[in-house]
C-alpha cells in the first residue's frame, strides 16, 4: 500500500479553507501538536496528546475512550482534511503525521485563534513552554509591538 500525502505541493489557500480547518477545535490541537517537530509523529502519540488538552489532563492519564474518540476521528476525518489541503503530510503504511508546506499560509492564523484556549489549561502550559519563546510569547510580543 503506498503511503498518503498531500502530493499537492504549495497551493494558495482559499479564506474558506482556512476557515474551515481552524473551525474544529480538535483539527487545531492536532497542528498546535505538530508545530515545531523536526520529523513524522505517530497518530497514536498525537491522539493522547490531543485528548490530554480536551480533558485537561497529562497525555498518559487519558481514559481509553476519550483517546480512542480522537484517534478515530484524526484517522477518519482531520488528518485526512488536513493533507487534502496541503497542510499535512500523512504516511497510512507508518500511521504518522507531519507539517508540510501549505502549514505556513495557516500558520498566521493560528496565531490569532490561539487566543480563544482556555488560560488554565494543559493546553496552555504546553504552549507557553514550546521550544523558543513559544506560540503565547510570541503573540504577546506582536501586540505589544502593534500598541506602540
Amino acid at each position: 500500500m503506498e503511503a498518503l500525502t498531500s502530493g499537492q505541493g504549495e497551493q494558495e489557500l482559499s479564506a474558506d479553507t482556512i476557515l474551515e480547518l481552524l473551525a474544529n477545535r480538535r483539527r487545531r490541537y492536532l497542528l498546535y501538536a505538530l508545530r515545531g517537530q523536526e520529523g513524522p509523529i505517530e497518530l497514536s502519540t498525537l491522539a493522547e496528546q490531543v485528548a490530554g488538552w480536551e480533558h485537561d489532563v497529562p497525555p498518559d492519564e487519558v481514559a481509553k475512550n476519550e483517546y480512542k474518540s480522537v484517534y478515530v476521528s484524526s484517522v477518519q476525518c482531520h488528518v485526512p482534511k488536513l493533507a487534502d489541503a496541503g497542510v499535512v503530510d500523512h504516511d497510512e503504511d507508518n500511521h504518522t503525521v507531519v507539517l508540510s508546506d501549505n502549514f505556513t499560509q495557516l500558520e498566521p492564523y493560528l496565531r490569532v485563534v490561539v487566543k480563544d484556549e482556555p488560560e488554565n489549561s494543559t493546553l496552555h502550559a504546553a504552549l507557553e513552554t514550546e521550544s523558543g519563546d513559544g506560540l503565547l510569547g510570541q503573540i504577546r510580543e506582536n501586540v505589544a509591538r502593534l500598541k506602540h
